[in-house]
C-alpha cells in the first residue's frame, strides 16, 4: 500500500514550491513521483493547431519526487509521515503518526 494516493492534499517540503499545498492529480508509481495541483510549474510553449485553438505559453504541472512531499492530516493540519494499522474489520487503514488519527 502505498503512502499518497490521488485526491490527497500533500505539502512540498523541498524544492522551488516548499512550503505550498495541493491536491495529488495522479500518482506514478514506477517512478515514484507523482503530479501535484498548482505546484512544480513549468512553461510549455504551444503552437496553433486548429483554427479554432490559441497557440503561446502555457504553464503545466511537472512530477514531484515522493520524498519531496508530506501528507498532510486534517486534524493536525500539517505534514505528517504515514502509519499502517488494521482496522476492526480487517481492512488495511492510514494513520498519522502524530495524533493517530486516520487519513
Amino acid at each position: 500500500m502505498q503512502n499518497l494516493k490521488k485526491g490527497d492534499v500533500v505539502q512540498v517540503l523541498k524544492g522551488k514550491d516548499r512550503g505550498k499545498k495541493g491536491k495529488v492529480i495522479t500518482v506514478f508509481a514506477a517512478s515514484q513521483k507523482a503530479l501535484v495541483e498548482g505546484c512544480n510549474l513549468a512553461k510549455k510553449h504551444t503552437r496553433q493547431t486548429r483554427q479554432d485553438q490559441k497557440g503561446g505559453i502555457i504553464d503545466i504541472e511537472v512530477p514531484i519526487a515522493l520524498a519531496n512531499l508530506g501528507i498532510v492530516c486534517k486534524a493536525c493540519d500539517r505534514p505528517v509521515r504515514v502509519g499502517f494499522k488494521t482496522a476492526k474489520d480487517g481492512a488495511k487503514e492510514r494513520v498519522c503518526k502524530r495524533c493517530g488519527g486516520t487519513l
